[in-house]
């Protein structure tokens, strides 16, 4: 079966990394703007069903910005991503969460991912019990840090 998955947020906030580390496996130090969207796919198991992931990677420039329901309608997850060294961006994650809430379809499953923990440790960076406390009204109980190369 097919799953629609949608990335959202700013520009600068490493969408388009966590979904090449997804995909290829790899890491671009300096990955340059995605204009409009990228599309990649994944095939995955998962509880015994294959499910291929139809990934659509979002421009988080504003122009782009009146696109973005395009990309999510019909999804059936969203990934809210924003730049842990940031408070902008996280400050914007929250209008996209909203924005999802309010317009998306009601079963889109919806993560926030703080992306960058390589850049600032997470308990010195800015606003942590706002980020945990907005993570725990998500559902996501903890922030995960993803590693820049995969382990072997």
């Amino acid at each position: 079966r097919n799953a629609k998955l949608v990335l959202l947020g700013d520009v600068g906030t490493g969408k388009s990394s966590l979904v090449l580390r997804f995909v290829k496996g790899q890491f671009v130090e300096f990955q340059e703007s995605t204009i409009g969207a990228a599309f990649f796919s994944q095939t995955l198991a998962v509880n015994d069903e294959t499910v291929k992931f139809e990934i659509w990677d979002t421009a988080g420039q504003e122009r782009y910005h009146s696109l973005a329901p395009m990309y999510y309608r019909g999804a059936a997850a969203a990934i809210v991503v924003y730049d842990i060294t940031n408070a902008a961006s996280f400050t914007r994650a929250k209008k996209w969460v909203q924005e999802l809430q309010a317009q998306g379809n009601p079963n889109t499953v919806m993560a926030l991912a703080g992306n960058k923990a390589d850049m600032l440790e997470l308990n010195s960076c800015w606003r942590c019990r706002k980020r945990r406390l907005m993570h725990k009204r998500m559902g996501s109980s903890s922030l995960k840090r993803l590693p820049k190369q995969p382990s072997m």
